[in-house]
C-alpha cells in the first residue's frame, strides 16, 4: 500500500511538473548549460522534455540497491576460445549462368567458385555490379559515391593475387559497399547529413582494413539516414526495392537496399537501436548485428559509444558468417572491442543446438501472424523448441535506450548544436537530431548514470534468461527485445520469412549467447536451407 501511494505520489508530482514547463524555464536551464535556444526551438523542445519528466518518474518508482554498478564502460569479456581455420566450401562444379543478370544474385561463395575456376575475373564481376549501381543507384536513391577508382586498383589486384596462386580466402574479388558513416582515405565520409556532405576524413575504418586485407573490392559507399537515423539522408530518402513508394527503413539504408536489389553482393551497416535489423527486415536482407565490441568502430561516425555495433548486410546467413568471420576483432583503437574467437562450422550439426522461442513475445501475436510459420517449418524438420520468456516490459520499464542514446549522441555531437551547425539539416522535425539532441541536453547527469545501472540489471537478467540455450526466436518488432538486446549487447541475425499482404517483406530474429555467433548463424544457414525465403528477390532488378 505504501508503494503504491509513493507511486501516485511520484506520478501527480510529475504531472504538476510538466504543466510547470515553459520558454522562460528553458532559457533558465540552457543558461546553466551554457546555451541558447530560440524561440522555435524551445518550443519543440516542450514536448519531449515534459514526456522526459513522465519517464524519469517510471525510474524512481524502481528500486536500486546501492551495490548496483553502472555499465558504463560496457566491454563485454569474451570466453577463452582458440581461434580455428575454417573450411571454407567452394562449388568445383559450378558454371557461369546462362542469363548474366543471374549473377547480381549469386551468394559470396558461388562467386567465389566462378573467380577460382577461372571462369569471371574480380575485374569484370567489379564493371558488372558497378553498372548495375549506375543503372539503378538513382532508382532506389542508395548511392552517395561509387568508388571505381578504388575498385578497379583492388580489383586488379585480386586477379593478380589469383594468378600467383595467393588466396586471401573467400571475399577475394568480391565487390561490397560500406554505409557511408566509415572513412576511406581519398573519398567523402557524408554521414548522409548535409553539413557534412563534401567532408573528408584522411583515416580508414578498421572494417574498411581488414576487408582489403581480405582482398574484397570497394565498389561504393552507401547511404544512411542523416546521422544515422531513418532513411532520409541529404540527397532525398532511400528506396524499399520492393514498394519504390516506401521507404528502406534505416539507418543502414542503402547497405540493405542496395544488397537486396543486387547492386552488391553483401555491404557493411551498422546499429545502434535497429540500424540493421529494421533495413533488413523492410527490404528482406539478411542482417547480422554482432556482439557489442566484436567488431571495432574505429574510424566510424559515433553516435553512442556504448551502443554502436558494426556488422554485415547480406542476402544469407552463411554469407553473413563469411563477411563476419574477416572483420570481427580490434585494432586497439576501440576502447570496447575485443578479440573473441568466431568458430564457425558450415557443416555444423545444428539439431545438437539447443533451441528456445520468446513464448511469451510470440503469445502477443496474432494466431495468423507469420512469425508462427517460422515455428512450423523448424518442429517439421525435427527441431526441438523450447519455450521461454524473454526480459520484457516487465523488466524494461521505462524509455531506457532513449536516455542512453540522448545522453551520449548529445555528447558527441556537442559542437554540432552548440555552433547551431544543426540549422544546415534537410529535415527539422520534432522527431529529427536537431531537436533531439536539443532536448537530451537536459538529461541530468544522476538520471543517466542510473539508467545505466538499471541497464546492469537488464543485462543481468537477459544472460540469465539466455544461458540455458543456444538459439532464442523472437519475433523481430515483438516486445521491447530490440531495444533490450541493443542495451545488453547480445548478437541478432534477422532474416527474412517471405511477403506479407502487401507485397513487402517480413522477418524473424534468431538471438544467441553474448560472443556466440557461430551458433546463430548456423542456426541462421539451417533455417535457409529448410526455407526458400532468401531466394526471393525484388522482380524490378533481376
Amino acid at each position: 500500500m505504501k508503494y503504491v501511494f509513493t507511486a501516485l505520489l511520484l506520478i501527480g508530482h510529475s504531472i504538476y511538473a510538466q504543466d510547470s514547463i515553459s520558454k522562460s524555464t528553458v532559457q533558465q536551464v540552457s543558461t546553466l548549460m551554457d546555451l541558447k535556444f530560440n524561440d522555435k526551438e524551445i518550443e519543440m523542445m516542450i514536448p519531449d522534455l515534459k514526456d522526459n519528466l513522465i519517464e524519469y518518474s517510471k525510474m524512481h518508482l524502481l528500486p536500486l540497491n546501492n551495490s548496483v554498478g553502472m555499465s558504463m564502460s560496457q566491454k563485454l569479456q569474451p570466453d577463452n576460445a582458440t581461434q580455428q581455420k575454417i573450411n571454407w566450401q567452394y562449388n568445383k562444379n559450378i558454371q557461369l549462368p546462362f542469363n548474366k543478370n543471374d549473377l547480381a544474385f549469386y551468394s559470396i561463395q558461388q562467386l567465389g567458385s566462378l573467380l577460382r575456376k577461372k571462369l569471371i575475373t574480380s575485374k569484370e564481376l567489379t564493371s558488372f555490379f558497378i553498372n548495375r549501381i549506375k543503372k539503378y543507384g538513382d532508382t532506389l536513391q542508395c548511392v552517395v559515391s561509387i568508388t571505381e577508382e578504388i575498385a578497379m586498383q583492388q580489383a586488379n589486384q585480386a586477379d593478380e593475387d589469383f594468378k600467383k596462386g595467393i588466396d586471401r580466402g573467400p571475399l577475394q574479388g568480391i565487390p561490397y559497399g560500406l554505409k557511408d558513416l566509415f572513412a576511406v582515405k581519398g573519398t567523402k565520409t557524408t554521414w548522409g547529413a548535409a553539413p557534412y556532405k563534401d567532408q573528408v576524413i584522411e583515416e580508414d575504418a578498421y572494417v574498411y582494413a581488414r576487408l582489403k586485407q581480405a582482398g574484397a573490392v570497394l565498389v561504393a559507399k552507401f547511404t544512411l539516414g542523416a546521422l544515422a537515423m531513418g532513411d532520409y539522408w541529404f540527397g532525398g530518402r532511400t528506396k524499399n526495392p520492393w514498394n519504390l513508394e516506401r521507404g528502406s527503413s534505416g539507418s543502414s539504408a542503402g547497405s540493405a537496399s542496395a544488397t537486396v536489389a543486387g547492386l552488391v553482393p553483401f555491404a557493411i551497416g551498422t546499429e545502434t537501436h535497429g540500424s540493421i535489423v529494421s533495413p533488413s527486415h523492410t527490404c528482406g536482407a539478411t542482417g547480422l548485428r554482432p556482439t557489442f565490441g566484436s567488431i571495432s568502430r574505429s574510424g566510424a561516425m559515433t553516435l553512442s559509444w556504448s551502443l554502436d555495433k558494426v556488422g554485415p548486410i547480406c542476402r544469407s546467413a552463411e554469407d553473413a558468417a563469411t563477411v563476419f568471420s574477416f572483420i570481427h576483432g580490434t585494432d586497439n583503437k576501440d576502447a570496447s572491442a575485443v578479440n573473441a574467437a568466431f568458430n564457425y562450422n558450415p557443416l555444423q550439426d545444428v539439431k545438437k543446438l539447443r533451441i528456445a522461442y520468446a513464448k511469451n513475445i510470440f503469445d502477443k501475436l496474432d494466431s495468423t501472424a507469420q512469425e508462427w510459420t517460422v515455428l512450423k517449418a523448424l518442429q517439421s524438420a525435427g527441431v526441438e523448441i523450447h519455450p521461454m520468456n524473454f526480459p520484457d516490459s516487465e523488466t524494461y520499464q521505462f524509455d531506457m535506450i532513449g536516455f542512453v542514446i540522448g545522453a551520449e549522441a548529445a555528447a558527441a555531437f556537442d559542437a554540432f548544436t552548440r555552433l547551431n551547425i544543426d540549422d544546415q539539416m534537410t529535415r527539422q522535425t520534432k522527431n529529427d537530431w536537431p531537436n533531439y539532441f536539443r532536448q537530451s541536453r537536459t538529461i541530468p547527469a544522476v538520471e543517466y548514470i542510473n539508467t545505466m545501472r538499471h541497464r546492469s540489471i537488464l543485462m543481468e537478467k537477459t544472460n540469465q534468461a539466455m544461458k540455458n540455450f543456444d538459439v532464442v526466436i523472437t519475433p523481430s518488432f515483438g516486445g521491447k527485445q530490440l531495444a533490450i538486446t541493443n542495451l545488453t549487447g547480445h548478437p541478432a541475425l534477422c532474416l527474412p520469412t517471405g511477403l506479407n499482404k502487401q507485397g513487402t517483406p517480413n522477418s524473424i530474429t534468431f538471438l544467441a549467447n553474448l560472443f556466440k555467433e557461430e551458433e546463430l548463424l548456423s542456426f541462421g544457414k539451417y533455417f535457409q536451407s529448410i526455407t526458400s525465403f532468401d531466394e526471393i528477390h525484388p522482380e524490378r532488378f533481376k
